[in-house]
This record gives C-alpha cells, structure tokens and sequence, in this order.
C-alpha cells in the first residue's frame, strides 16, 4: 500500500483500526514541521526533540483514547499541542528562575518588588472568571484570539503564525472582540476594570 498517498483523515483512521505504519507515516511526514516550529521558541535542538516527542505522545494517547474529533487539519491540531507544551515549559521557567550575579549585577535589583495586593489579586481573578464566561458569547475567531492572548500569553505575532493569519487580521479580531466584551459586560453591569 502506498502510504505517501494516503490523507490524514485516512491514516489517523487506519491507525485506529490497528495499522501502525499510518502513525509512522503521519510521524515522518510532520515531524520536521513541527520541530522547525518549536525551535523557533526554544532555540535548543534537544529540548525541541524533547518537545516534538511529548507532542507525539499526546498524539498517540489522544488518538487510541478515540478521544481525537476531527474539528480541522490534523496538522493544525498537533501543531496547538506543540505549541501548548512549548507554552508549559516557559510556564514552567518561570516559576523556578534562574539569576545569576556577578560582580556587576546584583540579583536584588532583578527581583520584582511589588507584587499585586491580595484585594487587586482578588479582583483581577474575577475579571478573568467574568471575561471567560463572556467567550462564549463572541465569534469563534475573535475568543480563540482572546484565549490565546490573555489566558495563554502569547504575542500577537504568535497568534498570527498559530492560526495562520496576519498580525493585522489578529489585532482586527481582538479590538472586534473587546468591543463585543466592553457591549456583553454593559448590558449585564460587569465591570472589567481594576
């Protein structure tokens, strides 16, 4: 059979009819993609193997679980992975920084000092919480655009290459979407500021 042929519907169906050359086929066929990807964030090639290889493993658990539902390109698909597990590892970076001093630098002066109160801690929390439940409320490209920007920290160009836009198209789908939220939040008195 000619694997190379086949489309990734077809594979990721085979596959889970128990022909493991599909998955190999979908492995070989993307890997390089995705690896190219990863590496523009993480610019190591061993941690990016690291990364492509986890992404993979979510793949195949997701997959053999049946809890994979064709929504879009496979492609696509694997690619949010990756990038959710690029997204974990600076997460996980930043809660166990690493500053190193010397005679030049002190580590005290790049220590954040303010942190915000627990009242403002509080009410950012809520205003997160109020604006989720919103979503649900606006166009699916405008909340993937708010998802990826507030709840997962990712720049506009980020957003841009992950949903294979323009930077423009991204930033029109944001102010569209906060001006959605500011006329959902006025007409059921949620306030969205600290």
């Amino acid at each position: 059979m000619n694997y190379t042929a086949l489309s990734d519907q077809e594979l990721v169906k085979m596959y889970q009819s128990g022909d493991s050359v599909c998955l190999e086929q979908l492995i070989l066929r993307y890997q390089d993609k995705i690896t190219s990807y990863v590496l523009t964030f993480v610019k190591s090639r061993h941690l990016a193997d690291d990364i492509v290889q986890d992404t993979f493993v979510k793949v195949i658990n997701t997959i053999r679980s049946g809890a994979y539902k064709e929504e879009g390109k496979f492609i696509q698909w694997v690619m949010r992975i990756a990038h959710n597990l690029v997204i974990d590892y600076f997460r996980r970076q930043k809660k166990f920084p690493v500053a190193e001093g010397s005679e030049d630098v002190d580590i005290m002066a790049t220590l954040p000092l303010q942190d915000r109160s627990v009242e403002e801690s509080i009410i950012y929390d809520q205003i997160l919480t109020d604006v989720k439940k919103m979503l649900k409320y606006l166009p699916l490209e405008q909340r993937r655009v708010v998802e990826m920007r507030i709840y997962e920290d990712l720049s506009f160009k980020e957003i841009a290459e992950l949903t294979q836009v323009s930077i423009n198209t991204a930033l029109g789908r944001m102010r569209y979407a906060l001006i959605n939220l500011r006329k959902i939040a006025k007409e059921n008195d949620i306030l969205l500021s600290m």
